[in-house]
């Protein structure tokens, strides 16, 4: 091959993959959140007539590949998608990009998913890009217990709630209660006048609070539901759920907590999730609720760690 082996693995650390049987590269352009801009789309539509075979692919992390780029047109591409704010990247044994769901305009979306994952976006894959991690660590953001994007399937997953708050001195024990029927997961009884709630069963979705008429269920803060070392592919596991509920700041120090965590107890090679259980769910939990990994932070990023990934 024209191009060696030592600039194919240079460039694919900038986010630029040898397409098979090819000399030609597809360049993987970041969306921080899945969201691009119209003129966004527009450059890259350009970029990829320009620099490459004219097509453009979308990946499962909600970035988008531009196939067919030349070795040595990888810089002037680069310059090109820059000029409407986009860089290049995604790969490597580091935080990789941040998934979310459409949460932010879905009927069903508890909060604003595209703005937390921008949020943690900026603060662990560009505030974490020089870190290295003993494998790919993947986050994915989820707006309500559907789970579209499957957040129990990735190294660390976050799931908005709303836990349902009942005031009795509003309900007025209709015949035929709302709030049971509005309920997908069927935890909700009335038999009794007013409604009575499965803990074991709900899973806080939040389709009962605006359901009574009459203002017994009252609006509560959504809350964010974590798992961790969820993995899928040849060797899956399902993410193991935190035992309680966290607010917004406390789930972005989970996050946090979590990628120290790996960089320190993580062997080469190895997945979150078979770090987790390797140390046992009880313990990483117990460090991940402590701050005793963001008061060794420095202490932490400063351990050489060689990285695993190869893909």
């Amino acid at each position: 091959m024209a191009v060696p082996p030592t600039d194919i693995k240079r460039v694919k650390g900038q986010g630029f993959l040898l397409n098979r049987g090819t000399e030609n590269f597809s360049g993987r352009i970041i969306t921080e959140n899945g969201v691009l801009t119209a003129a966004q789309m527009r450059c890259l539509s350009e970029a990829a007539e320009t620099f490459g075979s004219g097509t453009l692919t979308f990946t499962s992390r909600l970035t988008v590949e531009l196939p067919g780029i030349p070795y040595e047109k990888i810089e002037d591409f680069k310059a090109f998608v820059a000029k409407e704010g986009m860089v290049t990247g995604g790969t490597g044994s580091r935080v990789r990009p941040v998934v979310a769901c459409k949460g932010t305009t879905c009927v069903f979306g508890l909060y604003d998913t595209q703005a937390l994952a921008k949020e943690i976006h900026d603060r662990f894959y560009v505030g974490y890009a020089g870190v290295t991690l003993p494998h790919k660590f993947k986050i994915a953001v989820g707006g309500c217990p559907n789970n579209c994007m499957k957040p129990d399937l990735n190294d660390l997953g976050i799931v908005g709630q709303r836990v349902p708050k009942f005031n009795p001195e509003k309900c007025r024990s209709c015949k035929k209660c709302s709030v049971e029927t509005s309920c997908p997961m069927k935890c909700v009884s009335a038999e009794g006048g007013q409604p009575v709630f499965d803990d074991s069963v709900c899973n806080n979705c939040g389709r009962c609070l605006k359901a009574c008429p009459f203002g017994a269920m009252e609006e509560t803060e959504t809350m964010y539901k974590i798992y961790v070392g969820g993995r899928w592919g040849k060797m899956t596991r399902i993410g193991t759920p935190l035992t309680r509920l966290f607010t917004r700041e406390e789930a972005l120090n989970v996050v946090e907590k979590a990628i120290l965590l790996f960089k320190s107890k993580g062997e080469t090679g190895e997945r979150f999730g078979n770090t987790v259980d390797r140390l046992g769910v009880q313990k990483v939990e117990k460090m991940l609720v402590s701050d005793n990994l963001l008061k060794r932070r420095e202490e932490i990023l400063e351990q050489e760690t060689i990285g695993g990934a190869s893909c």
